[in-house]
């Protein structure tokens, strides 16, 4: 019988299938959280390892992967210069150490009068189901499902541009910039005009950490043999932001000193410059130019999972984010709270909301582990305070170039070079801290150091 007050759902009706395991832990407080990204794990994590392990709640996470990695390692897989499998997370394994549990499957709707979280059937690469369409009851939903990628409605984007949201995503590009340099020096022919561009359309911290990973990791990937390709001559990577300027969301002093590093390393800058359209042979701009390109990367900007428009009546923003209140709960429902990239947490003294970054994703996880102990030992809640500790933009092994907020010496810093990278480390061991603790963490630090002096520094396939 089922360990939990899962539901079979009938797509044909798309109403929940009776079950008799209703009243089943009656009276213990099921907490559902539905995506297991940095919020959502860290979330359940820390849950687990206290209510669950005290048998005070039920703690489930709703995950439609089998694993996870830290999103902003996104960029270091797509140019190579990471191999995955060091850094992925079984979420099976880490429910089953950490006293939470996990359910395979997607969310695809909500019904919030029978508290009733939707999640469609999963399938093998055969077709075979795995999990039937199920409903899961809820007396506490928390919704941390992170961002996708925004194209803003550009034709060819979907045909012809690949997104960075997975890790899926990120080694499908790079097993096709493999290919296209193993292509080009196999070829009798000379490399043609775009055969080795690469097209990076938007200047946040994603493309612009990627261009100049990419400018290493692409060189190197020529230097195992591939001689009838010529790095200075032949590849050519362009980045594409529709601002006046890379990283408009960071301190001007940032942008400019990542500007002036991009320019050292050859990578073209294009600002000031909307897309139109991607097609399979390069990138057309507003201005009437077309920029030839083989390899074309879409970063420009993120919103909320289309599917959040539709539950059951909670209130959505522009850019599809879950509207919440200072308590991170939705405005439209109390029980239900949504954290992390998909989440419009308000900020005092600002007109925008908490930005999407992996800091806000972390505080907001340790705030709501506190606020649902609050929550059911009946007592009020506390606002969610966002601290902004600075911004940080890693350029591989050429430099790290950031500012640190004024919590230690009362005023902003900028910062490069060395610290600045031992500070952007920091932030993944963080995270990783949090998910297994400090034992874990240093010999896992330990063991990818190790493994990585007997293998390649870029990944070759």
């Amino acid at each position: 019988m089922p360990d939990d007050k899962s539901i079979p759902l009938d797509v044909s009706t798309k109403a929940p299938i009776p079950d008799p395991v209703q009243n089943r832990e009656a009276g213990l407080h099921h907490i559902r959280v539905v995506g297991g990204g940095a919020a959502g794990l860290e979330l359940v994590t820390r849950l687990g390892d206290t209510l669950g392990r005290r048998g005070t709640a039920r703690i489930t996470l709703i995950e439609k992967s089998r694993t996870h990695l830290w999103k902003p390692l996104l960029h270091a897989i797509a140019a190579g210069s990471m191999d995955p499998g060091g850094h992925e997370l079984n979420y099976l394994a880490q429910a089953h150490w950490h006293h939470f549990r996990y359910r395979f499957g997607e969310m695809i709707g909500l019904d919030r009068k029978k508290k009733e979280v939707w999640v469609a059937a999963t399938q093998d690469q055969e077709g075979r189901e795995i999990t039937p369409p199920r409903a899961f009851r809820y007396d506490t939903l928390v919704i941390a499902v992170g961002s996708v990628t925004n194209d803003f409605g550009t034709p060819g984007v979907a045909q012809y541009a690949v997104p960075l949201e997975t890790p899926e995503q990120a080694m499908r590009f790079n097993r096709r910039v493999v290919n296209a340099c193993i292509r080009a020096h196999a070829q009798d022919k000379p490399v043609q005009p775009g055969q080795l561009h690469v097209a990076i359309i938007g200047a946040g911290a994603t493309g612009t950490e990627l261009a100049a990973e990419l400018h290493r990791t692409v060189r190197e990937v020529v230097a195992y043999g591939l001689d009838r390709v010529d790095p200075e001559k032949d590849i050519r990577i362009i980045l594409i932001e529709a601002a006046d300027r890379i990283l408009p969301a960071l301190p001007e002093r940032i942008s400019e000193a990542t500007l002036r590093l991009l320019a050292d390393l050859g990578v073209e800058v294009r600002t000031s410059a909307k897309v139109s359209e991607v097609r399979a042979e390069g990138v057309c701009l507003a201005s009437g130019e077309f920029i030839p390109s083989e390899l074309v990367v879409w970063a420009a900007g993120v919103k909320g999972p289309e599917f959040l428009r539709n539950l059951d009546g909670l209130d959505v923003n522009r850019s599809n984010q879950l509207v919440v209140t200072p308590t991170l709960q939705t405005s439209a429902d109390p029980d239900i709270f949504a954290v992390g990239d998909c989440a419009a947490c308000p900020r005092e003294g600002h007109a925008t909301p908490v930005p999407p970054r992996a800091q806000a994703a972390h505080q907001q996880a340790a705030h709501l582990v506190k606020q649902l102990r609050r929550r059911l030992a009946g007592q009020k809640l506390e606002p969610f305070v966002y601290r902004d500790f600075g911004s940080l933009v890693s350029l591989g092994k050429y430099s790290t170039i950031g500012s640190l907020m004024g919590f230690l010496v009362g005023k902003n810093i900028f910062i490069e070079g060395y610290l600045a990278r031992l500070m952007y480390r920091s932030l993944y061991k963080m995270h990783e801290y949090a998910l297994h603790g400090g034992v874990k963490v240093f010999l896992g630090s330990l063991g990818r150091g190790l493994s990585r002096r007997a293998e390649p520094q870029v990944k070759l396939h």
